[in-house]
């Protein structure tokens, strides 16, 4: 037994279950003038704003409005809050003998569906985005070849000694050639720093001067196009990928895409529409670069083209640099802004995954409305760089408060074999760094005829009503809505800023000589190429950075040189991790926020060089002028360490922690919001073992209070300078200090307690066609009994309990079973690392009211409040996972299908299924304050 599990006596109602701390401020964007008893009210019913939405995939637009209608209504009464129409590849083929038939994207009959959608939605309160394509990255039939994303294609051809012709690369429509060098060799390599252009350019076999002794190469420089084409389309949506960097590309797109999906909106658009991933894979070039570059940049890139495949000179990086930096603005100018005053021009907002390939940067998020990360399906992803924290960065710099993330991708692979418990282990981790809106990745559309647990996306968690444990979603929805809720309240309260060195990530793009076909067999990226700031982050940053300052007792955001320049430096702190380039007029001031005390921490390196090719001798010059100033000279805000593993000391001796434990503070993970008139943090332990620590906190405020995001229940703690956190695996808390925060209630004494086994004598009925019913003398498990080896779905486990007049009880079903983490962590290694006692969620009735879900620790219900004198029927309503009722079918055989439109997916980790462990585990104690007669029904 634990304190947790025992009855509560207390004026401090805890429902079985201490959840969240958080410190919350009277002040708040739309509450700014409430009460602290109104804000209580608020977060005890938050708005539906901050429910959690799913990305609703529509697979081959094979839908009905039947279906529709029944799935919003399913999403609604479990607590989601809208939904993003997401159009995807079909399932099956169409089948005339059966009356069912895909429906083509955009086609009459589509957008016919989507405005009774967006009706239904609308009726029914939800939030309805639209993405705008299907499929990802943007395209399709409408997209033509010289529109379609472009590509640096460079052809190397020996020129053996004493030959004096060769042949030109032939060129398909859509290319190009913008120049060709001749290029010594030195070795078995070439000689960059060497190479020739020629005068003109030639065409089919033209001749070459010959030298009698050297090999050399010919490279042909062609603005080309990758030819990746859009990946998961809908049928009627097969076709080439735009072009990133093209304004008139992306109009296309949105006059054939756009304005016609709009039409299914008539009198109210949607609420936002939907950039989904930016996977333009190899995408390098664009036919107008170098006039661009020209214009932007100030020089001619044509002969400096060999620098970009190779070292060719000491200029080399300084013009990969500007190339990189050149394709950030195509790509911000041509794709986002673009997107983005399309939307404001129709009345919606723009909601953007604004990161991967083209290479757009933190402050590219500046062209949307709200800002969407993503998370990376491992367990430390709070603890590396992420595209989570990118794009809570940018809502915070930017002032966008509501900031979401696509959440549950790849979460515990395959599709249906998440759980509850994984599902709020990952969604912590999304909140701690500062994610306020989850949207669910996600919910298949599945028509009745697809059977149970019906279709599924290849590569994502399936989280809709074919999940067995699907009645607990109401109480998972409202916890995740109402930490959704605190975290927009007031403003971040991060004091960390790590300066994001894109331009030594610009200087070391680089383009491939050797052919590649853009995506593999089943749709991933097979160019290598590395033209993508965030994609390279890791490798520049390194390992430890961030978790020195998340160790240390702070939190961080991310920052970039534009938006110094933009917002200036918001934070206490700012670290330069290992940065060598850098624009001279960001770094004058980071130089003056130094001298006006801020505090300025370098890494590894010095800033000393200018980030591109024109003047950068000069500029270098006073950049090293300025770091010599700066952490020579010794501001006393300026630091300067050799190693990452020194910045947590550094950081200590600069500025008191915001938060910080007396043990385990790799596992626990907290995020501060500033009010008005109060402090908020949100605590998560993200391990799987139950830590005890004591918490300290930076917080001035005279007292705190306790919010529980399970009950809503507010209470108030007796010292707000010292938390005792007693932690479960995976749980989290909430506390708010205020000045005007509740005091403690004077606790009243305990009883005395006694622990009685009920885990013997359960009658359970199986909701299969049978209605198959067992006595359990003792409990088991479902896959135990032949018949039910294969079984998905609820079983309800009965029994009658007889209770004296006042008594409390607390039914417990003991402790979940630590599951080991693999060292190392593979790839997509997210789930929760626990196997409950009740596999894997439950719902407790007493005397046919229910007295709430058990599917994460503590896993103990208290009954008290529906105890009754003398018989009391207990029945506790279990669901497994859908694994095993898939484990007992055969997969679906897509050979015609694949035949028919391509192979558009591959399943994953669908191979080799077996049957789950299923049921309560036990034993089952009840822990009552009376004495307890048990009888078997």
């Amino acid at each position: 037994m634990t304190g947790k599990c025992a009855p509560n006596h207390s004026s401090r109602k805890r429902g079985g279950w201490l959840t969240l701390i958080v410190f919350l401020s009277i002040s708040v964007c739309s509450f700014a003038q409430q009460s602290i008893s109104e804000l209580h009210q608020a977060f005890s019913d938050p708005p539906s704003d901050s429910r959690i939405m799913m990305r609703w995939w529509w697979f081959g637009a094979a839908i009905t409005k039947q279906e529709i209608e029944r799935e919003l209504e399913e999403m609604k009464a479990s607590g989601i809050g809208g939904v993003e129409v997401a159009t995807l590849y079909p399932q099956v083929l169409d089948d005339p003998a059966a009356g069912f038939h895909n429906v083509s994207f955009l086609s009459d009959e589509y957008i016919d569906d989507l405005r009774f959608a967006g009706e239904k939605a609308k009726a029914l309160g939800l939030r309805m985005d639209v993405t705008l394509g299907s499929g990802w990255p943007f395209g399709g039939p409408h997209i033509p070849i010289t529109q379609a994303a472009g590509r640096l294609r460079v052809e190397a051809v020996v020129i053996p000694p004493a030959n004096n012709t060769i042949l030109a690369p032939s060129l398909s429509a859509g290319e190009s050639l913008l120049k060709v060098f001749i290029v010594p060799a030195e070795g078995s390599a070439m000689k960059l720093a060497d190479a020739k252009s020629m005068d003109e350019l030639p065409v089919g076999r033209f001749n070459v001067v010959p030298d009698a002794e050297k090999v050399r190469t010919a490279l042909f420089f062609i603005s080309s196009r990758t030819g990746m084409m859009v990946k998961r389309p809908a049928v009627g949506a097969a076709g080439f990928v735009l072009d990133h960097y093209d304004a008139q590309a992306m109009a296309t797109h949105l006059k054939a895409v756009g304005d016609r999906l709009l039409q299914a909106f008539p009198d109210t658009p949607p609420y936002a529409v939907f950039s989904d991933s930016l996977e333009d894979y190899g995408s390098n070039w664009t036919p107008r670069l170098l006039a661009e570059f020209r214009n932007r940049r100030g020089y001619d890139l044509s002969v400096h083209l060999p620098a970009l495949i190779g070292d060719a000179g000491p200029d080399t990086a300084a013009i990969r640099h500007d190339w990189g930096l050149t394709l950030t603005e195509l790509a911000n100018e041509g794709f986002l802004q673009t997107m983005h005053a399309w939307a404001r021009q129709h009345g919606t907002l723009l909601r953007s995954q604004t990161y991967g390939f083209p290479p757009v940067t933190l402050s590219s998020n500046r062209f949307e409305d709200l800002p969407e990360g993503e998370g990376k399906a491992t367990l430390n992803m709070w603890r590396e760089f992420s595209d989570a924290r990118w794009a809570a960065s940018a809502g915070h710099l930017y002032g966008h408060n509501v900031i979401s993330s696509e959440t549950w991708t790849w979460l515990h692979s395959p599709a249906f074999r998440a759980t509850p418990l994984d599902m709020k282990a990952e969604a912590d981790l999304h909140f701690l760094q500062g994610i306020n809106q989850l949207v669910g990745h996600g919910w298949p559309l599945s028509p009745e005829f697809a059977g149970e647990p019906g279709w599924r996306m290849y590569a994502a968690a399936a989280l809709n009503t074919h999940n067995p444990w699907f009645f607990v979603m109401p109480d998972l929805a409202r916890y995740l809505q109402r930490v959704s809720f605190v975290l927009r309240l007031g403003r971040p309260a991060n004091d960390m800023a790590l300066l994001l060195p894109n331009d030594d990530v610009w200087a070391s793009f680089k383009v491939g000589v050797e052919k590649s076909n853009p995506t593999s067999f089943a749709g991933f990226d097979e160019t290598g190429s590395n033209v993508s700031i965030d994609e390279s982050m890791s490798q520049v940053l390194g390992d430890n950075v961030i978790r020195q300052v998340l160790d240390a007792g702070y939190n961080l955001d991310f920052i970039d040189a534009d938006s110094i320049d933009i917002v200036g430096i918001p934070y206490k702190v700012l670290i330069l991790p290992n940065i060598e380039r850098i624009p001279e007029k960001t770094y004058t001031k980071i130089a003056e926020f130094a001298r006006n005390g801020g505090i300025v921490i370098a890494t590894r390196q010095l800033p000393s060089q200018a980030p591109g090719y024109l003047n950068s001798e000069a500029e270098s010059i006073r950049i090293q002028q300025t770091s010599k100033s700066l952490f020579r000279r010794k501001p006393a805000t300026a630091h300067f360490i050799e190693k990452d593993e020194d910045l947590a000391t550094v950081l200590r001796s600069s500025l008191e922690p915001d938060f910080k434990t007396d043990s385990d503070s790799a596992n626990v993970g907290f995020i501060h919001r500033s009010l008005k008139n109060g402090d908020l943090y949100f605590i998560a332990n993200t391990s799987n073992r139950h830590l005890q620590t004591q918490a300290h906190f930076r917080s001035s405020y005279k007292h705190a209070e306790e919010w529980d995001p399970f009950t809503g229940h507010v209470s108030g703690l007796p010292d707000a300078k010292v938390i005792p956190l007693d932690l479960e695996p995976y749980e989290s808390c909430l506390i708010f200090f205020s000045n005007d925060a509740m005091q403690e209630a004077y606790p009243q004494k305990l009883p005395a307690t006694q622990t009685v086994d009920v885990s013997s004598g359960w009658r359970v009925t199986f909701n299969d066609k049978n209605h198959t019913t067992v006595e359990m003398p003792e409990l088991r498990q479902w896959q135990q009994y032949p018949a039910l080896r294969y079984y998905s779905g609820t079983a309800s486990y009965e029994k009658t309990l007889t209770l004296e007049r006042g008594a409390s009880a607390v039914l417990d079903f003991g402790e979940g079973t630590s599951v080991p983490i693999p060292d190392p962590l593979g790839a997509h290694n997210m789930r929760a690392y626990l196997e409950s006692p009740v596999r894997e969620a439950a719902q407790v009735f007493l005397n046919g009211h229910s007295a709430g879900y058990v599917w994460h620790p503590p896993y103990c219900i208290d009954l008290t409040p529906l105890v009754k004198e003398g018989r009391n029927d207990l029945k506790i309503v279990v669901g497994n996972t859908a694994i095993n009722a898939l484990a007992g079918q055969s997969q679906p055989d897509y050979r015609l299908l694949n035949a028919h439109y391509g192979v558009l997916f591959v399943p994953q980790d669908m191979d080799h299924l077996e049957p789950l462990p299923s049921g309560i585990t036990g034993p089952i104690k009840l822990i009552v304050s009376k004495p307890v007669r048990e009888k078997a029904r």
